[in-house]
């Protein structure tokens, strides 16, 4: 089961650019919750207090209590929208859960025993196909992360997603549609350096970049 995350919240009434362009400039994140039988609702978060909460990777793959007042509500993370060149969250999605109703969720993988590998020893480099696999379960089933090991590895090894130890009541969506979507997650090969020939006269062939001038930087909004 995936880590416990609290967020203390307020319902918002503002709606907008114009509004969630005040909040932020506040310090604060707009955001809203949707799901679970209920209308969607506007919040607003610290955004401090959210950024330190998301520098842990389970924050993604976690159920978060939502907390306004005296109630709370569980809610798992949809969507995070980031300033492109600036550490700021400047929107939230959250989708309400329920117990006994299965969510669908992406849960990191986590690679484990790459120095113990035969296939690394050998001169062999990793290879990771997927960081992530997406799953549905019951919320109370919902993994922090896949742990892969690769200890055991040689050289033109490959796993795929069957090889992955997924605990019961844990399903991988992929997986659902058919024994040709069982893909790989990583493998393990020696990388073969191409030669290069000279043209015919021996001269060095060189490629020329093009320059683009007067390309603006797209502004954002804050």
């Amino acid at each position: 089961m995936s880590q416990d995350f609290d967020l203390i919240a307020e319902f918002r009434l503002d709606q907008g650019k114009g509004a969630s362009r005040r909040l932020r400039h506040e310090g604060k994140v707009p955001a809203i919750i949707y799901g679970g039988g209920r209308p969607p609702r506007a919040l607003m978060f610290d955004h401090n207090k959210v950024l330190r909460q998301m520098e842990s990777e389970s924050f993604y793959s976690s159920v978060l209590t939502i907390k306004v007042g005296d109630k709370s509500q569980a809610a798992i993370v949809k969507d995070v929208q980031r300033h492109p060149s600036k550490p700021k969250v400047l929107h939230l999605d959250l989708q309400r859960i329920v117990e006994d109703e299965e969510i669908r969720m992406s849960v990191p993988l986590h690679f484990v025993g790459e120095d113990k590998a035969p296939g690394i020893k050998a001169g062999g480099s990793v290879s990771k196909l997927m960081t992530e696999v997406e799953v549905t379960c019951l919320p109370k089933y919902l993994p922090e992360y896949f742990e892969i090991d690769i200890s055991g590895m040689n050289v033109d090894e490959m796993l795929h997603l069957t090889d992955i130890k997924v605990p019961d009541g844990v399903s991988i969506v992929e997986l659902s549609h058919g024994d040709d979507h069982d893909q790989p997650i990583v493998s393990i090969n020696v990388i073969k350096a191409a030669a290069v020939e000279d043209d015919a006269e021996g001269e060095e062939i060189s490629a020329e970049v093009p320059t683009v001038s007067g390309a603006k930087d797209e502004e954002s909004d804050d």
